[in-house]
């Protein structure tokens, strides 16, 4: 062998190994904050494919008027009974707006809204049914939403069209029911949600708008492996009521996940009066005891891009445990807070193991620990858990924050593994204090 025959063989034993280096580099498993490995699940973003979902059913075929303002909860219904009963299908809305009250999809049948359709709630809540259902961590007897699907496994709901919720009248007496009472919970001010999914596996919401709902945007409860993708998620943040133009629509949570398993959160919008992303339970002191309550677990949110909201990803109110969620790869607008523990002094909770990482932008406080005692009702427990939030990483953070570190000591909780590691944040307030966390870690934070 030659001088240049070594020479280029040397060359393309180099050029092999970069190449073999650079693929077990791309191929390095991704890891939750426990360190156990992320399901390629996860890494899936593509669309289904809704021309395999079955046969259409447009629903202008079937007597349904469109540019109508007639409520047509009958006749929408009977167009997802018949679909269902011939082995499910696609229910398409076509270019146009249908009002409806509440809607059931059965096993096998999905929903479709068409560029320029719309699905507009009712604006009188007689039009929704009352219902055994889940709100506020608790099982009971309330209103169904506009959009239900109960023990519907492959569940699909996608746009380019818009689910409406058409919450105005619905806000305003909010407002008017708090003015008069400001005890008044959110239950008292009878309101439908946009979006409730239960019982379901393998749930695609995608490109599809969802807005303006009255309560809830989308609450989703007992279901794994959920993805939503590429949706645009709107409720106003002010001017909505006479009685105070600073209020905007109550409780308008863009995504409410109520003991879910699996869940992926990408590429989504979510500008509304409340929080975004929240991860539900159940409350109160027994609420471990319930077989209706429990865990959240596995839940990434990437690549999203948040206007106002109350908090972004939030583990509370009505939390009981919370393991292995991501915040990640998200730009921030005006956020009220980025990160939010919400602790209830009447309820054991623990989360643990949550990753917040790469985000860019601003926000009034970044990491907010505190007591959340909002109708809370403590009882007497002699074996009362005690409330823990550990294992929490935040990595990677440039953003301009009025308060970056929002944290509180108490009695009925623990902080302990904090991991604050490259942070660069303009910081008005300056409370940085790794001392109110057991065993915090610092690297390479630069707050100014």
């Amino acid at each position: 062998m030659t001088m240049r025959q070594r020479i280029c063989m040397s060359l393309v034993l180099v050029l092999l190994c970069t190449m073999a280096l650079a693929k077990k580099k791309e191929v390095k498993q991704d890891l939750w904050p426990d360190g156990t490995p992320i399901p390629a699940w996860f890494s899936d973003t593509c669309r289904v494919d809704v021309s395999k979902l079955g046969k259409r059913y447009v629903v202008t075929d079937y007597g349904v008027k469109n540019y109508s303002d007639q409520v047509q909860t009958e006749k929408l219904q009977a167009v997802i009974d018949l679909a269902a009963s011939q082995g499910g299908g696609v229910i398409v809305i076509p270019r146009g707006h249908v009002i409806s009250g509440s809607l059931f999809f059965k096993p096998g049948t999905h929903l479709l809204i068409e560029e320029n359709g719309e699905l507009r709630g009712s604006d009188r809540i007689r039009d929704f049914r009352l219902v055994k259902t889940r709100m506020e961590g608790q099982t009971l007897n309330y209103f169904a939403a506009l959009v239900n699907a109960d023990g519907c496994d492959g569940f699909t709901i996608t746009g380019p069209g818009t689910i409406n919720g058409n919450g105005q009248a619905y806000w305003e007496e909010f407002w008017i029911r708090r003015q008069f009472n400001k005890n008044c919970t959110n239950l008292e001010a009878m309101r439908p949600r946009n979006v409730y999914i239960s019982n379901s596996k393998n749930v695609t919401v995608q490109d599809a708008r969802i807005i303006n709902s009255p309560f809830w945007t989308n609450h989703l409860y007992k279901c794994e492996n959920v993805r939503y993708l590429g949706c645009y998620i709107f409720a106003p943040t002010n001017n909505v009521t006479p009685v105070d133009p600073k209020r905007g629509a109550p409780s308008s949570d863009a995504i409410d996940l109520d003991v879910c398993k699996n869940v992926l959160i990408s590429g989504c919008y979510m500008s509304v009066c409340d929080d975004a992303v929240v991860l539900k339970g159940g409350k109160g002191t027994w609420a471990d005891k319930d077989p209706d309550n429990g865990p959240c677990e596995n839940i990434i949110v990437q690549d999203c891009e948040y206007g106002k909201v109350h908090g972004c990803m939030t583990l509370g109110s009505e939390s009981l445990h919370d393991k292995n969620v991501i915040l990640r790869r998200c730009k921030v607008h005006e956020a009220n807070r980025v990160i939010w523990l919400k602790m209830r002094p009447d309820t054991p909770q623990h989360y643990e193991y949550v990753k917040v990482s790469e985000l860019t932008g601003d926000c009034a406080s970044f990491l907010v620990v505190r007591p959340w005692t909002q109708f809370f009702k403590p009882e007497k427990r002699d074996d009362m858990p005690l409330s823990q939030c550990n294992n929490i990483i935040i990595r990677d953070i440039k953003m301009d924050c009025r308060n970056f570190f929002d944290v509180g000591k108490s009695e009925k909780y623990r902080l302990v593994d904090f991991t604050f590691e490259n942070i660069d944040v303009t910081d008005q307030k300056k409370a940085f204090d790794a001392s109110l966390i057991e065993n915090c870690v610092v690297k390479n934070v630069n707050i100014k």
